[in-house]
């Protein structure tokens, strides 16, 4: 895996978390903040920590914004410092910036002035939360994006026989990538491959398929 070179700015509790983990996964982190108490919290567990108001562009031109492969502004409460830091890093020039939105709003304006991706964690994790409370049968989800994702779900009375008689592919649109049995993964299963109770499916789908599917399973 390539090492890629991050900038964090803000951290709190979320971008503490982002840069730590990209750090420990053997990237080059640095992460900023406008409160020395965060910056000292952070100093020894990422590559460079500064105390920097990222809403100053001047000041968040020293970092060599352009030179970053990812720039995550994660500052959170305070929307108007979050957009300016998103503004001022897409004019200096970085390439991919991930932006932390509080609400709805906030979430259309920072991708109206070019932010690349824009994540809401509480509320995608909230999302996240219900669906598994309402269809336990799905035990897990990889979010790809907005329009993508891959689910694992778990045999039940809805969910047996041959993958050629569930056809899953033209009923609900979602495509089989791997089945798993009693831990043993079989990649890419054959129409005949038969599932079992407590057999999992890996599936790939747009949302929207995988939520008529989860509705189908959950009845």
């Amino acid at each position: 895996m390539k090492s890629k070179q991050c900038l964090v700015i803000g951290l709190g509790r979320f971008g503490t978390a982002v840069a730590t983990t990209l750090y420990e996964m053997g990237h080059e982190v640095v992460a900023v903040d406008h409160h020395e108490e965060n910056v000292e919290r952070v100093m020894n567990l990422v590559t460079h920590a500064a105390i920097l108001d990222a809403s100053d562009e001047r000041a968040l031109r020293t970092l060599g914004v352009a030179d970053f492969d990812v720039v995550v502004v994660a500052i959170g409460t305070d929307v108007q410092a979050n957009i300016l830091a998103t503004m001022n890093a897409k004019s200096l020039g970085a390439p991919y910036v991930v932006c932390k939105a509080v609400d709805e709003m906030a979430r259309r304006v920072l991708e109206r002035i070019g932010a690349d991706l824009v994540i809401r964690p509480e509320h995608d994790m909230g999302v996240r939360l219900a669906r598994q409370i309402a269809t336990p049968n799905i035990v897990d989800t990889l979010d790809l994006g907005s329009d993508y994702a891959v689910v694992e779900i778990e045999a039940n009375e809805r969910l047996k026989g041959t993958l050629r008689d569930l056809n899953l592919t033209g009923r609900f649109g979602v495509q089989v990538i791997a089945m798993s049995r009693a831990g043993k993964i079989e990649v890419t299963p054959g129409a005949e491959d038969e599932l079992r109770p407590h057999d999992k499916l890996v599936l790939i789908g747009t949302t929207h398929a995988l939520d008529e599917l989860r509705r189908y399973l959950g009845e």
